[in-house]
């Protein structure tokens, strides 16, 4: 008698259970942010350094950063108002916009970076204080306030090299509807940082960046 080949029973395909619209809507928003994050640092790639080929100018303007707890500059400060010093003894402006106010603590940021300039040497009649800007978007907004007061045309712009980027897309927009003549210039650091130090620093400008772009720009209108 012939032997009789078991049959087989054909596997069932298990279907994947449908996505619930919590995954969706988080699958959906971590898209966004991923795009608004790329959009951010790429904006900081292209963002312009300068919208002009001068290399002299009605002033150097020097964008705060917070002093510390006892009101003493802290290292950022100390370097941005440091190297303002040196481009204003090269001839490159013949006075200083020291621009901040007390955003971070009581003591406005322009005064700590005013004494700290005159202590290296710079006349209190080349220095100009902006003391009420608490964000770059005012800094640049009340600054070119200044100039307009006072008829300046042009400025160099000094900051840390990591926050040059975010000032520049806010210089260039500002400038579309005051016409200056503007260029960036970097501070460099006056002690050596980790490099994930500076990783972080740049994380956090990309962060920075984001928000500009999507919200602060739009909503932190500021006329010149």
């Amino acid at each position: 008698m012939p032997r009789r080949t078991p049959r087989r029973i054909p596997h069932k395909k298990s279907r994947r259970k449908p996505l619930g619209w919590k995954a969706r809507l988080a699958i959906a928003a971590g898209a966004v942010v991923f795009v608004v994050l790329a959009w951010a640092a790429i904006a900081r790639v292209l963002a312009p350094k300068s919208n002009t080929s001068l290399t002299r100018f009605d002033a150097i303007i020097v964008l705060g950063s917070p002093a510390d707890s006892d009101g003493n500059p802290k290292p950022s400060q100390l370097a941005r108002v440091t190297e303002a010093v040196h481009e204003y003894e090269r001839g490159v402006a013949p006075r200083l916009i020291l621009t901040g106010g007390a955003a971070a603590n009581r003591f406005v940021e322009a005064r700590v970076m005013a004494r700290t300039a005159e202590a290296q040497g710079i006349p209190a009649s080349a220095i100009l204080i902006e003391p009420e800007a608490t964000d770059t978007i005012e800094n640049a907004c009340y600054s070119i306030r200044l100039m307009k007061e006072h008829g300046w045309r042009s400025a160099e712009v000094v900051s840390a090299a990591f926050h040059l980027p975010r000032a520049g897309l806010i210089f260039d927009a500002m400038s579309g509807s005051t016409p200056i003549d503007w260029s960036t210039h970097p501070a460099p650091p006056l002690t050596v940082t980790s490099s994930a130090y500076q990783t972080a620093l740049s994380a956090v400008e990309v962060l920075k960046t984001a928000r500009y772009l999507t919200w602060a720009r739009w909503t932190e209108h500021c006329e010149p």
